[in-house]
């Protein structure tokens, strides 16, 4: 029986899209006869049913298609409307080829408005994705909108070279509507271009094709545009001939448009029509009385016509237009936003894509110094290096903080970076990051000043080392840009509340200073004063981006003084939470605690294929008395796996041939229980889910501090001696 009603409620499904496809053709078939009015209700039958069957991407569709019908039978503000809801749901669906009938549909709609510009961005948009799908036949209907935007602007060259694409499209794709309109539409671009003879051409094989095909819309085109033509070549009786036609055949259209009008259009205009034609009456009643000369009366009579319904026509457009020009700009606006964040949204694609793949060429050297100066600091260095292997380590850290805010600039413009809140003695902090850049500012023969407020306490909470790269950053700026000057770093109270503080920071400069129109673009990535600048101190201009992103983060303000020739002075407030002087208690070393384990047959992997990594890693372990194997590539780390017993693996993401990860996934397909860990230079938030598909047990970030990986080595080493021994 379930079996039975799940057929039944499948058949059911496909005879309701049945339905659909069938309620669309049929009014497909009465918008080609005219017959609007039913070609609309047809649709709106086949909306309900796909609402009712869940089936969004026959919504979009049908949506689109009712705007195209609403925007036939003027109601411009209905088909704003649809085309809004249609492009959500071709959104949500990626039904990008609807979406970009959609999109060209919306530039004809701005077209009719007057709203060039936004028309060609529309059209623009809508080229992009039919290019994308692979629907170069549609492309054509496109070109020939764009081009009659630029007759209307007067660009008629541009129009031209949209019309030679639009023919040589339409022809390739046999198009005859198409292209019978692009040679209407070239004869008069080319009519304003002064090529009256090619122009004549062109409009006359338009209109041909028009007649033979029966389009009524392009013939009454081609009749005008030729009347035009013959009257600027001063043939007034072809010009009155083919105007005649004109007029004729719109009085047609129109009488067909009225007829298969909404009741409550109908019913709007057949009363102006009847106002119209009572003042018209009193025209020729008032005219009558005042000559005999019947010639004078008609000329006069058609002239007040034409004006009457004119101004009716004007006054009907103008009237529409400010009762929907709030509806119309708020549905135009949300369309370009969603348009506009569309392409953010490709940037940023294309941003992170740059900025994964440059993070391991950057981090992985950086493993390679911070590594050996580690090394080296534990090695008892002479006294007189010392000093010069501090700083070394000091470059390193700073630099792969640098790397790390590169890398995490649109985390921290969205302000999704985390802080990381701890005790510590903000006047000592500062003082180390002064004497730190010390050494850069003797080579610019430049005194460095510091100043920390007496009323202030030394130690608060806060993420002090967001408070160092905001400080190195401002420092390391003013020492650039200054020279055989001084610099002035003072800290004060700004206010305070209980044990809350605002505490306010200067770093003031005698350096070159800013000009005031640069002062307003100094935020932002990669500005600088000017490519002289640029030039001569170098930089990325991404330091003060970063200084302003970390600041927000941290609830702060910066400010700006500076002036051209007498330097600058860079404010900026953040609250800080006043706590105690912590009681600081020498813990032992992580190294020392691997005494307290068995290490005699403790076997471990390292898998990584740059050699000076290999290096550091086979040294870091040794001096940890642990013994290790080395390979460098994932093929050869699962037949070593296979071959011996390994208490640890150590495995790189990134290497020839098979990569960490594909070689983790292939080990866990006979060993479950081996711990590996992932080495790796990649962004580990950005992988996380992936290494924990893979099956990794840890991972650790390279470039890591000694301290972390000892810990995090012993931890898993002990945990497995204890379940060895409860066994």
């Amino acid at each position: 029986m379930t079996l039975f009603a799940q057929n039944n409620a499948t058949e059911d499904i496909d005879i309701l899209k049945m339905r659909v496809e069938n309620y669309i053709t049929q009014s497909g078939f009465e918008t080609e006869r005219g017959d609007y009015y039913n070609a609309k209700e047809n649709l709106e039958k086949a909306l309900a049913i796909a609402k009712q069957i869940g089936d969004k991407k026959s919504e979009g569709s049908i949506h689109t298609k009712i705007a195209k019908v609403q925007f036939i039978v003027e109601e411009p503000e209905n088909a704003l409307v649809s085309l809004t809801k249609a492009a959500e749901l071709q959104r949500e669906t990626n039904d990008y080829a609807n979406l970009a009938i959609t999109y060209n549909i919306r530039g004809i709609l701005h077209t009719s408005k007057k709203e060039y510009p936004i028309a060609l961005d529309y059209f623009n948009s809508a080229k992009t994705k039919f290019e994308e799908e692979g629907l170069e036949r549609l492309i054509a209907d496109v070109n020939l909108n764009e081009a009659k935007v630029y007759i209307e602007l007067g660009d008629y060259k541009t129009a031209k070279a949209k019309l030679e694409k639009t023919i040589i499209l339409a022809k390739k794709h046999d198009q005859i509507g198409v292209l019978s309109s692009a040679y209407i539409n070239s004869g008069k671009a080319l009519h304003k271009l002064d090529n009256e003879d090619l122009a004549l051409s062109m409009a006359k094989k338009g209109l041909e094709l028009a007649i033979t095909n029966n389009i009524p819309e392009y013939i009454n085109d081609g009749y005008l545009t030729l009347s035009d033509i013959y009257q600027a070549n001063e043939d007034y009786k072809l010009s009155n001939e083919y105007l005649r036609k004109h007029i004729q055949l719109s009085d047609s259209l129109l009488d067909i448009k009225r007829e298969n009008l909404s009741p409550e259009k109908k019913a709007q205009f057949i009363t102006e029509y009847k106002d119209s034609e009572r003042k018209q009456m009193e025209v020729k009643l008032e005219e009558a009385d005042a000559s005999n000369n019947l010639t004078r009366i008609t000329t006069i009579l058609s002239i007040a016509l034409i004006t009457i319904l004119s101004l009716l026509t004007l006054s009907l457009y103008k009237n529409n237009n400010i009762r929907l020009k709030t509806n119309n700009m708020l549905h135009k606006k949300n369309d370009e936003l969603i348009v506009a964040k569309e392409k953010a949204e490709l940037a940023s694609k294309t941003k992170a894509n740059f900025l994964s793949t440059v993070t391991h060429e950057l981090r992985t050297p950086l493993y390679a110094v911070t590594g050996l100066t580690n090394m080296l600091l534990d090695e008892e260095p002479k006294p007189d290096q010392l000093p010069h292997l501090k700083s070394l380590k000091f470059s390193g850290d700073y630099l792969l903080t640098f790397i790390n805010d590169i890398l995490q600039i649109n985390k921290i413009e969205a302000n999704k970076v985390d802080l990381d809140p701890e005790v510590f003695n903000l006047q000592k902090k500062v003082e180390n990051v002064v004497s730190a850049l010390s050494n850069s500012a003797m080579d610019n023969n430049v005194q460095l000043h510091y100043e920390y407020d007496d009323s202030l306490p030394s130690t608060f909470i806060a993420d002090q080392l967001k408070i160092s790269q905001i400080l190195i950053n401002l420092i390391g700026n003013a020492i650039k840009f200054t020279k055989d000057g001084d610099i002035w770093v003072r800290l004060k109270k700004h206010s305070q509340t209980e044990d809350k503080y605002i505490i306010r920071f200067e770093i003031e400069d005698n350096g070159i200073g800013i000009t005031k129109e640069k002062q307003e673009n100094m935020f932002e990535s990669f500005s600088q004063g000017s490519i002289q600048i640029n030039r001569k101190y170098g930089g990325t201009g991404l330091g003060l981006s970063i200084v302003k992103g970390l600041i927000e983060i941290l609830k702060g303000k910066i400010y700006l003084k500076s002036e051209l020739g007498k330097g600058s002075t860079f404010v900026f407030e953040i609250p800080l939470l006043y706590a105690p002087e912590p009681v600081i208690t020498t813990k032992p070393k992580t190294l020392n605690e691997f005494n307290t384990l068995d290490l005699t047959n403790i076997k471990i992997l390292v898998v990584e294929d740059n050699k000076i990594n290999q290096m550091i890693t086979r040294k870091i372990l040794n001096k940890m008395n642990l013994y290790c194997d080395v390979v460098d590539n994932g093929e050869d780390a699962v037949d070593r796996v296979q071959q011996e017993q390994y208490d640890v693996v150590l495995m790189d993401i990134h290497m020839p041939g098979i990569s960490g990860i594909e070689a983790t996934k292939i080990i866990r397909t006979f060993d479950k229980e081996l711990t590996i860990f992932a080495l790796t230079a990649v962004t580990i938030e950005d992988k996380m889910q992936e290494f924990d598909e893979a099956g990794f047990d840890d991972i650790i970030s390279k470039p890591f501090k000694q301290e972390d990986f000892e810990k995090k080595l012993y931890n898993e080493l002990k945990s497995n001696q204890k379940s060895a021994t409860s066994i």
